[in-house]
């Protein structure tokens, strides 16, 4: 599914050039459950937005389902977050002002999908989560595990092949924190490829792969706890 191939990312700053991918390669394949873990600086965060197309290598091919991405301009990039990739952060990024409801409908608005058709397609996914009970609540009504609960809603809203999720655990207690890992493990049971970014071991532990970064580098691709083979 994901293939980089030579991956080198560089940023300039003022007269600096900072090098914040060096030589990566890599192979994800469909179904897989991969958690992204290394220090500020490594290059995990880097990572994260070529692969949900937010950002393209300075070098190096990236193909996403056979398609070579790197080359696509913004309108081709944004196609390709809307309809393959699924996004979750660590602060939620919901609309304050709109229900849990509207908020899971928001990708399905920019898909074209109708209006009948979004709603149902909400409603179905915050059941999912466990949140069919609040359709028509705030997110400032709920507590932060069910905030990420919609914000993982969101992502799944147009089907997406692949969740980027960006230290989604990271703002959450530790009991909460295992119960979004369980929820992931169960998308990826259904077939979702799920990536993660972490800080946290036993976050990390939860996923079947585990690559530790370090400057800009691919250092280890291991197995995690879930076991699962390493590309």
């Amino acid at each position: 599914m994901i293939r980089l191939t030579g991956i080198n990312k560089t940023y300039r700053m003022g007269d600096t050039e900072v090098r914040a991918l060096a030589a990566v390669d890599l192979f994800i394949g469909k179904g897989e459950f991969v958690a992204i873990m290394g220090p500020s600086g490594s290059g995990k965060s880097t990572l994260m937005n070529i692969l949900g197309c937010l950002d393209v290598p300075t070098e190096g091919v990236y193909e996403l389902d056979g398609q070579q991405v790197q080359s696509l301009n913004e309108v081709g990039l944004a196609q390709v977050r809307n309809r393959k990739i699924g996004f979750v952060f660590q602060n939620f990024h919901l609309l304050p002002r709109q229900t849990i409801l509207r908020n899971v409908e928001s990708p399905l608005v920019y898909g074209g999908v109708s209006r009948s058709d979004r709603s149902e397609r909400a409603r179905i996914l915050l059941e999912k989560v466990g949140l069919g009970q609040r359709l028509k609540h705030l997110p400032n009504e709920l507590s932060g595990g069910q905030r990420q609960r919609v914000a993982i809603a969101r992502a799944l809203a147009m089907n997406p092949a692949i969740v980027l999720a960006d230290e989604p655990t990271g703002n959450l207690d530790t009991k909460t924190s295992h119960d979004i890992m369980e929820l992931f493990a169960r998308l990826n049971e259904e077939g979702v490829t799920v990536i993660l970014v972490t800080h946290e071991p036993d976050i990390a532990e939860c996923a079947k792969r585990i690559l530790r970064f370090g400057d800009g580098r691919l250092l280890e691709d291991t197995a995690g706890s879930k076991g699962g083979d390493t590309g």
